[in-house]
């Protein structure tokens, strides 16, 4: 039976976000971010002291990591948020104790591999949210950058497997798709990644406190 709810609740959460559907399309400069470049690795090799080169490609590269495509999912409390500016998840949701919800209201039961634009519901493989260890908003890039390369912190992975999460992962792109006229994170999943291998390469130097991009 189990199943069944899952559908039901599925279903009726679809009619729901299609009947609160905005009356007028997104206005078109929505997907204005995805033309916003990001300055590129190739760059940013002509600063030559390493740990400066460093700073400047995490520093740039967390205008990704705090845009509410990303941050929205690194919650410090015990619900996404959603929306630009962010918001509280709705319908209420909470992380549960593997971080993609609790029994009868997972992650999976509503956000599906791929977006669902008639429903307004996005997805993507394996959707959940960041662990509390991993939570962003309300920190700069500094105490991002810091949590990134703390092995205590960010699931045991190793410079070499953030960059490979930063440049491949499924879910990460969807921050670039993120359908239904949402705001997308700037640059390209490709550009990231190369700003997360040269700030890995040059010695994961976190920015200045407070530093802005």
């Amino acid at each position: 039976m189990r199943w069944l709810t899952r559908a039901f609740f599925l279903a009726t959460l679809v009619l729901l976000a299609s009947c609160r559907r905005d009356p007028k399309p997104p206005p078109a400069d929505t997907q204005a971010n995805a033309k916003v470049k990001l300055r590129t690795a190739a760059e940013l090799a002509s600063i030559a002291e390493p740990a400066a080169r460093s700073q400047a490609a995490f520093l740039e590269a967390s205008r990704v990591l705090l845009h509410p495509r990303c941050a929205n999912c690194h919650p410090a409390g015990e619900s996404p948020l959603q929306g630009d500016p962010p918001r509280i998840h709705d319908p209420p949701v909470t992380r549960g104790e593997a971080d993609r919800g609790v029994v009868g209201m997972e992650c999976p039961d509503c956000h599906q591999d791929k977006n669902l634009e008639l429903g307004r519901v996005p997805g993507a493989p394996n959707w959940h949210v960041a662990p509390r260890s991993m939570a962003w908003v309300g920190k700069d890039a500094r105490g991002v950058c810091e949590q990134l390369k703390d092995p205590a912190r960010n699931g045991g992975k190793t410079l070499a497997q953030i960059v490979e999460h930063s440049a491949h992962d499924a879910l990460v792109s969807w921050g670039w798709q993120p359908g239904h006229g949402r705001e997308p994170a700037p640059g390209s999943q490709a550009a990231f990644g190369d700003l997360m291998r040269t700030w890995a390469d040059s010695g994961a130097s976190c920015p200045p406190e407070g530093a802005k991009p």
